[in-house]
């Protein structure tokens, strides 16, 4: 299998170590010349211009949320077999993929984790053949657990589980005050934690997702249910968060 990843950012990385292997070639193209280089060496591959119009059997779009439908549209024509997407959304690229490549094997893919912390669960929505149940097994064989869904199931679950999430997180972090050395509790050290491995992300990445799937009104909106509660209704509150 001939691969082409278009962006050679971690989540393209991560992509070339699922699918390296024997019988598989790899090429990266990204907008940073640089990076295509440095992950090509790393994965034994070359490094392509983004304008390539080479022809693969299989094409990986690793690009940001923002980028994805347009980066279907320019890199379809030269994906001679499979589509593949790890964006990260599901709605927009699955509803591209089917309109620019009705006639290639497609899959959307969102690993979720870090992917310095893999392997974990991939969610995953396809309309597959002989390369995509290739690249399933690679999956699988390196330990990840496909959990199939829908495009709809997905954006809508990453509202809690991504942006309700960091919101939450974020919110903590801004509130906080310093407090002096052996007063942390298990709670409030393990939030600390949290805040330490969300803020060491990239806030473009972050942006991105907050931009694209709803939720921070609905955190902000519970938090002011909690601070404007009297203590009768902070008790309903507390209850209700239990459940």
């Amino acid at each position: 299998m001939d691969a082409l990843i278009v962006g050679a950012g971690t989540m393209g990385r991560w992509f070339a170590g699922v699918i390296d292997g024997a019988g598989t070639t790899l090429a990266f193209a990204d907008l940073d010349s640089e990076a295509a280089r440095a992950a090509a060496e790393a994965h034994g591959g070359r490094a392509v211009s983004p304008d390539t119009d080479d022809g693969f059997d299989l094409v990986c779009l690793a690009v940001p949320i923002p980028a994805v439908e347009d980066a279907i549209e320019r890199y379809e024509p030269i994906a001679m077999s499979a589509i593949v997407d790890c964006s990260g959304v599901m709605s927009t690229p699955v509803t591209a993929m089917a309109e620019h490549a009705p006639d290639r094997e497609r899959a959307s893919l969102h690993p979720l984790f870090a992917p310095e912390n893999a392997p974990g669960n991939v969610a995953i929505v396809e309309e597959g053949g002989p390369l995509v149940e290739r690249l399933r097994e690679r999956l699988e064989e390196r330990g990840n657990v496909l959990v199939e869904t829908t495009p709809e199931e997905h954006d809508r679950a990453m509202e809690t589980i991504q942006t309700k999430t960091h919101a939450a997180i974020l919110a903590y972090a801004l509130a906080a005050e310093e407090v002096p050395t052996g007063f942390e509790t298990p709670i409030s050290a393990g939030l600390g934690d949290l805040v330490d491995r969300v803020t060491d992300g990239n806030p473009h990445v972050y942006a991105d997702i907050q931009e694209t799937f709803a939720g921070a009104e609905a955190v902000a909106d519970a938090a002011t249910r909690i601070a404007e509660a009297d203590r009768e209704a902070f008790e309903a509150l507390y209850r209700e968060a239990g459940r």
